[in-house]
């Protein structure tokens, strides 16, 4: 097999958590074009669960189409911006909608090339040879102020600020993704994931759960019972995409 061949297999599991009625996560994956998708939605009513959907739908679908021959980094910023205009736009034109926006956390593939995404504070992290790493970074207010080293990671966890996101598809006129170039190896596991995961189950579970020899689906689901366990404050989605060969 060429060295530049690869091949992802995905599996993904939603939650409504053990607090919350209704579930405004949303994810999406198409194995075609190697793009794979989790949003966390916010807004009063029905709106976070329709800026969700709509994020995943649109930026499932521009990838999809995109120009083959244009860079892949292009594409991503193309068709964040795309899909933050037609949430931002939708909210503007339905007051029930007004404030709805969404995080979004994402991959595409092309070869072993990963290209990771996101906006807000749903996440990526890779497990490579049993060890976790996070490879994207979130847009909130205290991990901002980590990053600037006003306040330290054990503060930030406590911090009652700690769910102020500053960036979101939808609730301004443009928005700009973070892109983090990855090279896969056999064997990593890339994990995409809302903070009702990341907000109760700490990293150090996380890598011990994703390290076990399971299928993804299985995985899966250990890690949104984790969640439970530990509250299930918020909806929980994960998403796994495995290098293979």
């Amino acid at each position: 097999m060429s060295k530049t061949n690869v091949r992802y297999a995905v599996a993904a599991l939603t939650d409504c958590g053990s607090k919350r009625p209704s579930n405004e996560d949303a994810f999406g994956y198409s194995a075609v074009h190697g793009v794979c998708v989790v949003c966390d939605g916010m807004g009063g009513a029905a709106a976070g669960e329709i800026a969700s959907s709509m994020a995943v739908s649109e930026v499932l679908r521009l990838l999809g189409e995109r120009n083959q021959a244009a860079p892949l980094e292009k594409s991503i910023e193309e068709a964040i911006r795309t899909a933050n205009e037609a949430i931002h736009s939708r909210a503007e034109h339905d007051p029930h909608l007004r404030g709805m926006g969404t995080t979004l956390a994402g991959l595409a593939t092309k070869g072993r090339r990963v290209l990771v995404f996101n906006v807000g504070d749903s996440r990526c992290y890779r497990l490579r040879k049993r060890k976790l790493e996070q490879i994207s970074q979130d847009h909130s207010l205290v991990e901002e102020q980590v990053r600037m080293g006003r306040i330290t990671p054990d503060e930030a966890l406590r911090s009652p600020l700690r769910n102020v996101i500053t960036r979101a598809l939808g609730t301004q006129p443009e928005v700009e993704p973070d892109i983090f170039e990855q090279k896969a190896e056999a064997g990593d596991i890339f994990l995409l994931c809302s903070d009702g995961l990341t907000g109760e189950v700490p990293d150090a579970q996380i890598e011990l759960l994703l390290a076990a020899d399971l299928p993804l689906e299985q995985l899966c689901a250990n890690l949104v019972a984790a969640a439970n366990q530990a509250g299930g404050h918020d909806n929980i989605t994960c998403m796994l995409v495995r290098a293979e060969g």
